[in-house]
């Protein structure tokens, strides 16, 4: 069945409001199926979700985050008449959340990475450099916002942070003119700090804002967004079924990377050397369904410019056991939050 079709599978009384980034070509990966479980692990504004549970008579267990998108999905959870479950829960935490849910093992797992629109849209929370508001960022409720890790960073860290999460080539004079700024008077707003790099960052015409690159190091680092990424990754992993689908949405290099390595590591079985010929090597807990990532067809990037970004790429997981460890190699190396509010 397609997203739309009418009779019970359709989730009453919901309007498409929003539609996802590469929706159908996700729906496509997950192989969603009746009776199937999947765990949507970025809600957002249930765009994925809506397209799932429309697809068959599955469940969806939804998880943001963000105290906001939880209490929009209200009605869809209504709709949908208990075959969606929603959790204000970090997607790190996914295989926990599925469990507490009552779900021992998944079908899918969806992630679409990064800040979402209506995030970007509301100033007060304050993701966005076109429009001025507190100096935010934070996707949760809790935890130092950006203004606080713009205070307290010293000018290396900062530079540090801006170089490695937004991959911005100013990054020493950009953290030099906030460590100045902030000497003079302290940095609250979005507006004033989009102003303070805009007279380090040059943009010609048809470039990128000159603030882009700053305020999306800035945002990943107070989520903590690569090392939820890792997290989630290694969750879902464990909660997935043989042959489960895992399915990852992203919008930037780091992420992708990030993504990608995952895949191969896990799908690939090393053997051993010459040195070592008796070393036992895990077996592979996914085989990699996306060689190339995907990306957005002309159709879709003329309805929706955002998704010119967007990358996807697919696993399916296999019945070797999970592997244990951490893969903090993934991550780029740089001081946690906590240490950054510490002046370390």
């Amino acid at each position: 069945m397609t997203a739309g079709s009418d009779g019970p599978r359709a989730v009453a009384g919901e309007a498409a409001l929003h539609i996802p980034v590469l929706g159908d070509e996700v729906l496509d990966f997950l192989r969603v199926v009746d009776g199937g479980i999947y765990v949507d692990g970025t809600f957002g504004a249930g765009g994925y979700t809506r397209a799932i549970l429309a697809a068959a008579d599955c469940r969806v267990i939804g998880i943001d985050r963000d105290q906001a998108a939880i209490a929009r999905g209200a009605s869809m959870v209504s709709a949908a008449q208990g075959r969606l479950t929603l959790i204000e829960d970090q997607f790190s935490n996914l295989a926990a959340v599925a469990h507490e849910t009552g779900a021992d093992a998944v079908d899918g797992v969806v992630l679409d990475l990064g800040v979402s629109s209506m995030q970007l849209d509301t100033p007060e929370r304050g993701f966005s450099f076109r429009l001025d508001g507190p100096l935010d960022m934070r996707m949760g409720s809790d935890g130092p916002s950006a203004a606080d890790v713009v205070a307290h960073a010293d000018e290396r860290d900062l530079a540090n942070i801006i170089f490695l999460l937004g991959e911005e080539r100013h990054s020493r004079g950009v953290a030099r003119a906030i460590v100045r700024a902030r000497a003079e008077a302290p940095i609250r707003t979005t507006a004033a700090l989009a102003s303070i790099v805009g007279r380090v960052v040059r943009s010609k015409p048809n470039d990128i804002h000159p603030a882009t690159r700053t305020f999306q190091a800035l945002r990943i680092f107070v989520n903590d967004e690569l090392g939820e990424l890792v997290a989630a990754l290694t969750a879902a992993e464990r909660i997935l079924k043989p042959g489960g689908r895992l399915v990852v949405v992203s919008f930037h290099s780091l992420e992708d990377r990030i993504v990608k390595s995952f895949l191969i590591e896990r799908s690939e079985t090393r053997g051993g050397s010459r040195h070592a010929p008796e070393l036992v090597r895990p077996e592979p807990t996914f085989g990699v369904l996306t060689k190339k990532p995907v990306t957005a067809g002309e159709a879709e990037l003329s309805r929706n410019p955002r998704a010119r970004s967007a990358k996807l790429r697919a696993g399916e997981r296999t019945e070797a056991a999970p592997r244990a460890g951490a893969l903090d190699d993934l991550l780029p190396r740089l001081p946690s939050l906590a240490d950054v509010m510490k002046g370390r």
